[in-house]
């Protein structure tokens, strides 16, 4: 099972191309969910209301298995598909990647359009960072106040992160954990009296 995947660190913004008259405006977001994307959508649309086309694709999920490509009125096939094909040829997902085309008066055809948003996508990738980062999810458990010494020496040994205590009597702490440790520490969580464990959100 996968663990980890590779995206950009931060957006990338306005990084520029000219063909023939023609300027491609570069753009890539890290997005991690449908409302993360159309915002960023909406925010370069809002941005460039006069540009002929705001073309992009993108790649959600862990193996990309949420995608799309948009041409935005340009020919079919021209101008989303060769963004899209950048975010395969960098491995990298949770990305949306947009081209904004101001048209410059000479057509480019076909082919010449594919290149061009295709250079746009690549030179806007460049300028990323590309990170690997580790899925995590998150977890809740409740235990007794004074077991928790031997909760916290187990939370540092996985290296969680915790995000809530909860100090009464009934203590209740809510961690997030790196998704490969989840079997482990729940494991480990369930040996101990009084612990009772479950996750929050995968």
């Amino acid at each position: 099972m996968l663990h980890e995947y590779k995206t950009i660190e931060k957006p990338v913004e306005n990084t520029l191309l000219k063909e023939k008259g023609s300027k491609f405006i570069g753009f890539a977001f890290p997005v991690n969910n449908e409302t993360e994307l159309k915002s960023a959508l909406d925010k370069i649309r809002t941005e460039h209301p006069k540009a002929t086309h705001h073309c992009y694709a993108f790649r959600m999920g862990l193996n990309g298995e949420n995608y799309r490509a948009n041409d935005d009125g340009e020919p079919s096939g021209s101008a989303g598909l060769p963004i899209y094909n950048q975010l395969l040829a960098h491995e990298i997902t949770n990305v949306l990647l947009i081209s904004v085309r101001y048209y410059g008066g000479t057509k480019l055809g076909v082919s010449g359009l594919v290149k061009a948003y295709k250079e746009s996508a690549k030179i806007t990738l460049e300028e990323a960072n590309i990170i690997t980062k580790e899925l995590e999810i998150e977890i809740e458990f409740q235990f007794q106040f004074n077991q928790q010494n031997i909760i916290f020496t187990l939370l540092s040994k996985f290296d969680a992160k915790i995000l809530n205590f909860d100090s009464q009597q009934t203590a209740i702490i809510s961690a997030r954990i790196k998704t490969k440790h989840k079997d482990d520490i729940i494991e480990a969580l369930n040996s101990i009296q009084h612990v009772v464990c479950k996750i929050i959100e995968q």
